[in-house]
C-alpha cells in the first residue's frame, strides 16, 4: 500500500506510521504534508480514497474532517469537488434509502462544517429539507403515518450528527439551529409513540408497552436536549480542529445544493388493519432500527457515562461492526481503540448482545459476533471475559421473559462461544435448575446449551466440563447411539423381521440397485407383513448402514432414497416415516435433524409431512420442554423459503440473459439483412448479397443466436412454472402451519375472558391452587413458579411469533387466505391472533 494512504487509513492510531506520537494534532499534520504533495501527483486517486476511509472509518470522522479544512486552505478546487462528491453520493443514498450512508454522510458534512468547509445556513437547509419530509410523512391528511419509520429515521440522522457539529451551528447560526431543534419536538407532538411489541426482547405487559415509556427517538431527543443545555460539550467526540481554529477560519465555505428526499409510498385506499400493517412492516424493512437496548447491567456500571455519550458509543461500536465485518481481528482491535476518554466494556459487551439477539433479525450472522466477542475477549484479557460472563448471568436472570427467536440464538452463541474457551463455565452457580420443573425456562436453556456443546465436541467431553457441577449430568443428552431393533445380541430372540433385515442388508453390501430392492420389498416383505413392518424393516436397516457418519447417511439417502420415496408417495406415509427415523435417532437430535433436512433436500418427504409430524402428539407435548421439534420445523421452513429465493434469482439471472440474447440476435439478424441488400460482384457479374461465404457465416450466426434466445426463453418459462408452483406449495404450507398451531393452542389456552393477554397468561396459574405437585420429582411447586400448561402456552406462542416474524415477507402475499381460512371466526383466541398480529406490525385494536 502507497505510504499515503497507509497514513490516511492509520490517521489517529497507535502504530509505527506515525512514530511514538498519539497526539491527533500530531498525526493531522503529519498526513496532511503527505497528501498536500500528493494531490499534486495523483489528486484524481487520493479524493475517492479520502471519501471512502471517512465513510467506512466513520469514528475517524473529525481528523478526516480536519484534514479536508486544511486542504481546503491551500487547494479549494480539490476540496470544491470532495465537497461536490459528498453531496451526490449522500443524494444517490437518499435516493435508493440506503440508510448507512445517509447516516454517515450527513454526519460527515456537519463535521466539515466544523473546519470551515461547508457553509453552516446551508447545512441547516439540509437538516430543514430532511424535517419537513418527516413531518409531511406523518400528517394523516398529506403523507402516509404507516411509514413513519421513514420520518422517525430521517430526525435520527439530524438529532445523531449534532454531537459531531452542535456546538459549531449554535455558535454561527443560533438562530437557525434553535429553529431546527423546535421543528423537531413540533415533530415529535404529531408523530405517534412507537410500539414495536413484536420486535422487544422481553415479553413485557401492557403497562410496560405504554406511551409512558419512551421509545428510541424520543429518548434521543432527550439525550440530545440534555447535550444542548451541557452547551454541546461531551466526551466522546474528538475535536481536532479546535488546535488548527486560527489557521481554517481563512478558509472558503462551499455550499451545499438543496437536496430532494425519497417520497412515502400512498396509503393504500383500504385502511383496513392489514393494509396498514403490511405498509409499517414495509417501512421498518426499508428503515430498520439500528439499536434496540438491551439494559441488562446495573446503572451503576454506566452511570459515569453522559446519555449523549452512551449514544455516540454506541454509534461508534455499530459502525465499526458493520464496515470492518470483513476482517474480525481489525474490527475487535478498533473496537477496544475507540477515541474516547472513558472506559466502555459494559456498553460494548451491551451493544454486541443487542445485535445477536436483535428482532427480527440481526445485520450480520451470530458467528461473525462471536469471533468478536472472542477476539475481544483475547485483546482485553484483564475486562471483557468478566463483563461478558455478567452479560450471561444476567441474561440467564431475564431468560424466562425472553423472546424465543433471541433466546434460540443465545443459546447457539453461548455454546460456540464456550467451545472457543474449552468449554470452561462455573456451571455450580446454576446446578440450583435441577430443583426447577423440567419446562421451567432456565432449566430448559441449560439443557439446551449442554446438548448443543455436545453437538460441538463429545459426550465425554462435555460431561468433563461439568464435574464441579455433576448433577447437571442429568440434562445432558444420552450418548449418541442409535435405537438399532434388529441388532445380533447375545440371547435376543432372532425374529423373522431380522432376518427381513439381515437380508436387505446384504443387498446393500452387494451393491444392488434401489430398482432391484424395491422389487424384492414389493415381492417379499409388503405382501407378507404389511406396510409398518416393511417400513420399520427398510428405516432401521437402510439408517443402521448409513450411521456411521454424515457422509454415510447421505450416500444412503443418494442411493436409495428412491426406496423412501416409492415406500412413502404421500403424506400419511412420510409422516410415518419421519416417526421412524426420529424412533432410530431418538438418543441423537443432531443427526434426527440432519437425516430430516437431506430428506427434505432429495424430495423424499414434503414440507407438509415435516409440519404435520411436528404438531403430532408425541411432539406436542416437548414444545415447552426441547427445543428439536422447531429445530426441525425451522429447518423445514428455510428450506422450502431458500428454494423460492434460488428460484427468483435465476428468474432473475436468466431475464438478464434473455434481453442479452435477443439483442444478440437483433443484431446478427439486422447485419444479415444489411449483407443481403448490398450488391456485389461475382465473376464479374452484379449479384444481390455479399460474398457467399461471409453470407453462410452470418446465416449460422443468426441461427445460433435465435436458438440460444429460444434456449433461453424456454428456460425462463420452466423457473417461472417452478416458482407458481412453489409459491402455491407455500400457500398450502402455511395455511397448514398456521392451522396446526391454532389448533393445538385452543386444546390448551384458557378460556379468553381468563386470559386475553400473555400477563394474564402469566398469572393465570398464581389464580389455580396454591400448591401443586411437580409431576417430574413430586416436590411441591414454588408458588412463584409457572405451571407445565401455562409454560407450554408461553413457548408456542412465542415461537409461533418467531416464526411469523422470521417468514413475514413470505406471509404477506397470502394474508387475504389466511385471514379468510385462519384468522378470523368467533373460535380464534385472541392470544394466537396476538401472537401473530404484533409479528406483522398489524395494529390489535
Amino acid at each position: 500500500m502507497s505510504n499515503w494512504k497507509t497514513l490516511l487509513l492509520r490517521i489517529g492510531e497507535k502504530g509505527p506510521e506515525y512514530g511514538t506520537s498519539s497526539d491527533f494534532k500530531d498525526h493531522i499534520e503529519t498526513c496532511f504534508g503527505v497528501i498536500r504533495r500528493e494531490i499534486e501527483r495523483s489528486g484524481d486517486q487520493v479524493s475517492p480514497y479520502l471519501l471512502q476511509c471517512a465513510e467506512q472509518l466513520p469514528h475517524k470522522i473529525p481528523l478526516y474532517g480536519t484534514l479536508i479544512g486544511l486542504l481546503n486552505l491551500e487547494n479549494e478546487d480539490f476540496v470544491r469537488k470532495i465537497v461536490e462528491s459528498v453531496q451526490a453520493n449522500f443524494q444517490v443514498a437518499l435516493d435508493s434509502g440506503n440508510c448507512n450512508n445517509i447516516r454517515i454522510l450527513l454526519r460527515f458534512m456537519t463535521s466539515l462544517l466544523c473546519s470551515k468547509v461547508i457553509q453552516p445556513a446551508s447545512l441547516i437547509v439540509v437538516f430543514e429539507t430532511l424535517l419537513s419530509s418527516a413531518a409531511t410523512t406523518v400528517d394523516e391528511e398529506k403523507g402516509n403515518p404507516s411509514w413513519q419509520a421513514q420520518a422517525d429515521f430521517y430526525v435520527i440522522c439530524i438529532l445523531s450528527s449534532l454531537p459531531w457539529g452542535g456546538a459549531e451551528l449554535a455558535e454561527q447560526v443560533p438562530d437557525e439551529i434553535e429553529r431546527v431543534l423546535v421543528g423537531i419536538q413540533a415533530y415529535l407532538s404529531i408523530r405517534k409513540h412507537s410500539s414495536s411489541s413484536g420486535l422487544n426482547f422481553f415479553l413485557k405487559g401492557e403497562s410496560e408497552n405504554s406511551p409512558s415509556e419512551k421509545d428510541f427517538v424520543e429518548d434521543l431527543w432527550d439525550r440530545t436536549q440534555s447535550l444542548a443545555s451541557n452547551g454541546w460539550k461531551l466526551d466522546s467526540v474528538p475535536r481536532p480542529h479546535l488546535s488548527f481554529e486560527a489557521q481554517l477560519v481563512a478558509g472558503k465555505f462551499h455550499e451545499l445544493r438543496p437536496i430532494k428526499c425519497m417520497e412515502p409510498p400512498s396509503p393504500p385506499s383500504d385502511l383496513s388493519r392489514e393494509n396498514i400493517g403490511k405498509q409499517k412492516h414495509d417501512a421498518l424493512m426499508r428503515y430498520p432500527q439500528r439499536i434496540r437496548r438491551l439494559n441488562i447491567f446495573p446503572a451503576n456500571k454506566t452511570e459515569d457515562v453522559q446519555p449523549i455519550d452512551r449514544f455516540v458509543v454506541e454509534e461508534y461500536l455499530l459502525d465499526v461492526l458493520l464496515y470492518l465485518n470483513g476482517c474480525r481481528k481489525e474490527c475487535a482491535s478498533y473496537m477496544a481503540n475507540l477515541p474516547v476518554p472513558f472506559r466502555y466494556e459494559y456498553l460494548m459487551a451491551e451493544t454486541l448482545f443487542s445485535q445477536i439477539l436483535l428482532l427480527p433479525q440481526p445485520p450480520f450472522k451470530t458467528l461473525y459476533y462471536t469471533l468478536v466477542i472472542m477476539d475481544l475477549c483475547k485483546a482485553l484479557p484483564g475486562a471483557f471475559p468478566a463483563v461478558v460472563a455478567g452479560a450471561v448471568r444476567a441474561l440467564f436472570e431475564k431468560i424466562s421473559d425472553l423472546d424465543m427467536e433471541s433466546r434460540t440464538r443465545l443459546i447457539l452463541w453461548f455454546s460456540h462461544h464456550l467451545s472457543n474457551f474449552q468449554f470452561i463455565w462455573p456451571w455450580e452457580e446454576w446446578s440450583y435448575v435441577l430443583d426447577l420443573p423440567k419446562w421451567a425456562p432456565k432449566r430448559v436453556f441449560v439443557q439446551e446449551v449442554l446438548q448443543r456443546e455436545v453437538r460441538l465436541s463429545y459426550w465425554d467431553k462435555i460431561k468433563q466440563s461439568i464435574e464441579n457441577a455433576s448433577a447437571l449430568e442429568e440434562l445432558l443428552p444420552a450418548k449418541a447411539a442409535p435405537a438399532y431393533r434388529y441388532s445380533l445380541e447375545e440371547g435376543k430372540e432372532k425374529t423373522e423381521e431380522h432376518q427381513l433385515s439381515a437380508e436387505l442388508n446384504r443387498k446393500v453390501k452387494e451393491k444392488q440397485s434401489a430398482r432391484d430392492m424395491m422389487s424384492w420389498i414389493e415381492e417379499k416383505i409388503y405382501p407378507v407383513h404389511g406396510f409398518e413392518v416393511t417400513l420399520t424393516v427398510v428405516v432401521q436397516t437402510l439408517l443402521e448402514i448409513g450411521s456411521k457418519s454424515f457422509t454415510h447417511m447421505v450416500t444412503v439417502l443418494e442411493r436409495y432414497g428412491q426406496v423412501f420415496g416409492k415406500l412413502c408417495p404421500d403424506n400419511d406415509k412420510q409422516v410415518m416415516l419421519l416417526s421412524q427415523v426420529s424412533a432410530y435417532w431418538k438418543n441423537n437430535a443432531q443427526m434426527t435433524a440432519v437425516a430430516m433436512d437431506r430428506m427434505m433436500g432429495y424430495r423424499l418427504v414434503s414440507n407438509q409431512a415435516i409440519v404435520r409430524w411436528v404438531f403430532s402428539p408425541e411432539n406436542v407435548d416437548q414444545f415447552h420442554v426441547s427445543d428439536q421439534p422447531w429445530e426441525i420445523l425451522g429447518n423445514a421452513l428455510n428450506k422450502t423459503y431458500n428454494r423460492i429465493s434460488d428460484l427468483r434469482k435465476d428468474i432473475s439471472n436468466i431475464t438478464k440473459n434473455v434481453l442479452v440474447a435477443e439483442k444478440a440476435s437483433a443484431n446478427a439478424r439486422a447485419e444479415l439483412e444489411a449483407a443481403e441488400s448490398k450488391l456485389s460482384l461475382v465473376e464479374g457479374e452484379p449479384v444481390l448479397g455479399e460474398n457467399p461465404g461471409k453470407m453462410k457465416r452470418l446465416k449460422s450466426t443468426v441461427e445460433k443466436t435465435g436458438e440460444a434466445e429460444v434456449s433461453l426463453r424456454e428456460s425462463l418459462e420452466a423457473k417461472e412454472a417452478l416458482l407458481n408452483r412453489a409459491l402455491s406449495e407455500t400457500e398450502a404450507l402455511l395455511l397448514l402451519l398456521f392451522q396446526s398451531f391454532s389448533a393445538v393452542l385452543k386444546e390448551r389456552l384458557p378460556e379468553p375472558a381468563k386470559a386475553r393477554s400473555m400477563e394474564d397468561l402469566k398469572s393465570e396459574d398464581e389464580n389455580s391452587s396454591a400448591m401443586e405437585v411437580d409431576s417430574e420429582n413430586g416436590n411441591p411447586k414454588k408458588k412463584s413458579e409457572i405451571g407445565e400448561r401455562e409454560q407450554w402456552c408461553l413457548s408456542t406462542l412465542g415461537y409461533l411469533t418467531a416464526f411469523t416474524r422470521q417468514y413475514a415477507n413470505e406471509i404477506w402475499p397470502h394474508m387475504e387466505k389466511l385471514k379468510l381460512e385462519v384468522f378470523s371466526g368467533e373460535d380464534v383466541h385472541p392470544l394466537f391472533l396476538q401472537a401473530i398480529f404484533s409479528a406483522l406490525q398489524i395494529p390489535l385494536q
